[in-house]
């Protein structure tokens, strides 16, 4: 079973299955994400929607190019949680499932170039604080704990 992190979905409200593939990314102590800007600033894992045709690990490679503009390396599943949002950029009510990857980042090839994306590199106290979403946050934390 795959956890639900956030918001309760809401009754009769049709919801549209968004798959996704997200990534932590450690450089030393520290970890790459991405901010999302906005009008606000939405701090979050590196990755995005899967596409049709993809597979979630060519989804994490392309996503991570656009978002951030680095290659990684070795992608391993980590874990798995979906929730119940609004994506007003797609005017869409979706149930995102967000499949979690653990990768080495291998270098930065350019620039974001998502629109209002910015690369942040943040330790991991100050990542857990910042990170816009839960379910970022609970893999995060089981990355950490999983480490010696």
């Amino acid at each position: 079973m795959i956890r639900r992190v956030g918001e309760v979905p809401q009754r009769g409200q049709r919801y549209i299955l968004r798959p996704g593939a997200y990534v932590i990314l450690p450089i030393g102590r520290r970890f790459l994400l991405t901010a999302e800007v906005n009008g606000e600033i939405d701090i979050q894992l590196p990755g995005g929607g899967i596409d049709p045709g993809e597979s979630p690990k060519q989804a994490l490679y392309r996503e991570v190019r656009e978002e951030i503009g680095w290659s990684i390396s070795n992608p391993i599943r980590l874990g798995a949680f979906r929730r119940f949002v609004f994506m007003p950029e797609y005017d869409l009510w979706a149930e995102k499932l967000c499949t979690v990857f653990v990768a080495r980042p291998t270098r930065q090839l350019h620039e974001p170039i998502e629109a209002h994306h910015v690369t942040m590199i943040l330790d991991a106290k100050d990542a857990l604080a910042s990170l816009g979403n839960e379910g970022d946050r609970m893999m995060l934390e089981a990355y950490l704990d999983s480490r010696p």
